[in-house]
């Protein structure tokens, strides 16, 4: 983020991944400790009903994670909270973005609200939240 002082409206987060694989999934697995079998096995996620495994959601609250602290040093943030909205399907291509919607003053410090969103390329909201950064 640059130097300047945002203003509402400003997209300060935008950061696209590559499309989820089942590789990725399975690594998210070892990493995560989330052995889930809906997130790796094809058989297990059509008996419960879907047509294939899908992402966990802490996965995509990670790639969201990264995008706000590759916009934001982690130093400024005061807040990061997130809802999970949809399933993400193996092969979305997720997009983070974060946009000011508000600019306050906290116990002194300037502040920037950001509402957060990760989307899939059809434009579908998987990821919906919010962060507050210090200016």
């Amino acid at each position: 983020m640059s130097s300047s002082v945002p203003s509402v409206g400003d997209v300060i987060v935008h950061k696209e991944f590559p499309p989820i694989t089942r590789h990725r999934l399975a690594l998210y697995c070892g990493a995560s400790g989330d052995h889930n079998p809906i997130h790796v096995d094809i058989d297990f996620a059509k008996a419960a009903g879907f047509p294939d495994v899908f992402a966990h959601g802490m996965l995509v609250m990670g790639y969201l994670g990264q995008a706000l602290t590759d916009a934001v040093a982690p130093s400024r943030i005061r807040s990061f909270s997130t809802r999970f909205a949809a399933i993400t399907q193996l092969g979305a291509k997720l997009t983070c973005e974060g946009t000011v919607t508000e600019l306050i003053e906290q116990g002194g410090e300037q502040r920037a609200k950001l509402a957060l969103t990760t989307k899939d390329q059809n434009g579908e909201i998987k990821l919906a939240g919010e962060a507050i950064i210090a200016l």
